[in-house]
């Protein structure tokens, strides 16, 4: 981490560059994580909230893959000075509170991707009732069947682990991390393997934009890389296991 936060006469000055932030420039308030003291390591990040109107200046939009809906660019402070009181709770906790925050969110991600699951079993589901090839539905076609079975299993598998990990995270318990983790790990991974699925169930149909498919599959990518790529829950995950 780059970015510095110093005390200066008038609260907190910052200096610095994040970047890949989600609603950068749409967003009225921003939890923006700074180093305050350099030979701490981890214990020396801090916490700070930062509106717009501090002088934050934002970069283009990054041109992504998907996730349109969400833009995400740079946001730049070029000795942005803000109050005091704007330090989210002690000098040093910014670490912890992060993670403590993700072990939340993956939850929030573990539905999100069980949402574009879903979406995409259902256009699929839809499409094979419809449509007609080799004088039969699709739906008739057991091949086809077994696919749209195993998603189905998927997704209602993928639901499950959100809602635990939700209730998890709702009651703060010890094992909240990795109900986090394997929620979101094991959601995201069936909503790129369905997305995908429901693509090469539609045939090309599913490979254009005049289908909801494609722009799922493009969706879903992202809910395995971000508030933790998938390989770092698994390290999450293991982790916990291994403790004590």
């Amino acid at each position: 981490m780059t970015t510095r936060a110093r005390e200066v006469a008038d609260g907190w000055e910052l200096k610095g560059t994040k970047r890949w932030i989600t609603n950068a420039g749409v967003a009225g308030v921003y939890v923006l994580f700074a180093v305050t003291d350099p030979d701490a390591g981890s214990r020396g990040i801090s916490a700070f909230v930062v509106e717009p109107g501090d002088g934050l200046t934002f970069g283009a939009p990054e041109r992504k893959m998907g996730l349109r809906g969400s833009p995400t660019c740079e946001v730049m402070l070029d000795r942005v000075v803000i109050p005091r009181d704007r330090i989210v709770g002690e000098p040093g906790q910014g670490l912890s509170l992060a993670l403590g925050t993700l072990d939340r969110t993956r939850a929030v991600v573990a539905g999100q991707a069980v949402g574009l699951a879903q979406g995409a079993l259902d256009v699929a589901t839809v499409y094979l009732k419809e449509r007609r090839q080799f004088g039969k539905r699709l739906a008739d076609l057991q091949g086809l069947q077994f696919m749209l079975a195993d998603m189905a299993v998927r997704v209602r598998a993928a639901r499950l682990l959100a809602y635990a990990a939700a209730e998890e995270a709702e009651e703060g318990t010890t094992t909240m991390s990795l109900a986090g983790a394997a929620a979101k790990c094991f959601a995201s991974d069936t909503a790129m393997s369905v997305t995908t699925d429901a693509v090469q169930l539609l045939g090309g149909a599913g490979y254009v934009r005049d289908y909801p498919v494609e722009r799922m599959m493009r969706d879903a990518k992202i809910t395995q890389i971000y508030e933790g790529t998938n390989q770092i829950q698994r390290i999450v995950i293991a982790r916990a296991l291994l403790a004590g």
